[in-house]
Order: C-alpha cells, then sequence, then structure tokens
C-alpha cells in the first residue's frame, strides 16, 4: 500500500468497479479502496448506478485502512456538506371526536345536583316500571 495514505486524508481518486454493496475507487495506479453503499451520500443509497459510474472522478476520505487484509474504506460521504435539515416537524392531523347525540330531554338538562336529580331519576323509574308491567 503507498505510504503517503492516511487514514483522514482526503484525495481524488476515479471509480474502477460498482457492486451492489459499493463502488472501488483507484486512489492511485497501484492503490483502491471501497467506498460503501452507506458512504455514497447522506441518506439512503437504493441503487448506487444512480450515483455514480464507472470512470468517476471522486473526491473521498479515507475511513480505515488495513493493511494486514489489503483493504482501504472510503467515503464520499464524509467530503460532501451534510444538508441541513428543516427543525420545524410538520404538524400531525388531530383526530377529532365524535359528536354525542343526545335525546332532547337530556341535553337541556345540564348539570344538576344529585338532590335536584333524584326525584327526577324516581320519577323515570316508576315511568319505566309502568311501561314493563
Amino acid at each position: 500500500m503507498s505510504e503517503k495514505i492516511e487514514v483522514g486524508s482526503i484525495l481524488q481518486g476515479k471509480v474502477t468497479g460498482i457492486q451492489p454493496y459499493g463502488a472501488f475507487v483507484a486512489l492511485d495506479e497501484k492503490t483502491q479502496g471501497l467506498v460503501h453503499i452507506s458512504e455514497i451520500t447522506h441518506g439512503y443509497v437504493k441503487d448506487i448506478n444512480e450515483h455514480l459510474k464507472v470512470g468517476d472522478e471522486v473526491k473521498v476520505k479515507v475511513l480505515s485502512i488495513d493493511e494486514g487484509a489489503g483493504k482501504i474504506g472510503l467515503s464520499i460521504r464524509a467530503t460532501e456538506e451534510a444538508p441541513v435539515q428543516s427543525t420545524v416537524k410538520p404538524k400531525k392531523a388531530r383526530k377529532r371526536q365524535a359528536a354525542t347525540i343526545l335525546p332532547e330531554e337530556e341535553e337541556q338538562q345540564g348539570f344538576n345536583t344529585l338532590k335536584e336529580k333524584l326525584q327526577e331519576w324516581i320519577d323515570q323509574s316508576q315511568k319505566e316500571d309502568l311501561i314493563k308491567k
């Protein structure tokens, strides 16, 4: 591997191959690294081919170097400024409660004390008893 390449370096490279999981980028004649699909751009990437093609010149940041395995992890996303996210959250639709329809008699009663209602309830109870008989 090239000695000048260090973790954190930002380099210019050329896309040499594309796979469903990422893109291979040549950093020089003998050094190549992989940009994982999650490091292509900010946000979700469904298809790398919508963002890159073989031969594209890209700016990449070196994320990791595994000299034993001969692998270099790269990121295009780390060289781009993150998009500004809106701090205003969309309003959630409020659920409206259905209106309760009351018989006219109950609608006009309003709030009464128990003492006032007691006699009315007794009368209603007796009427219902008469109807049942």
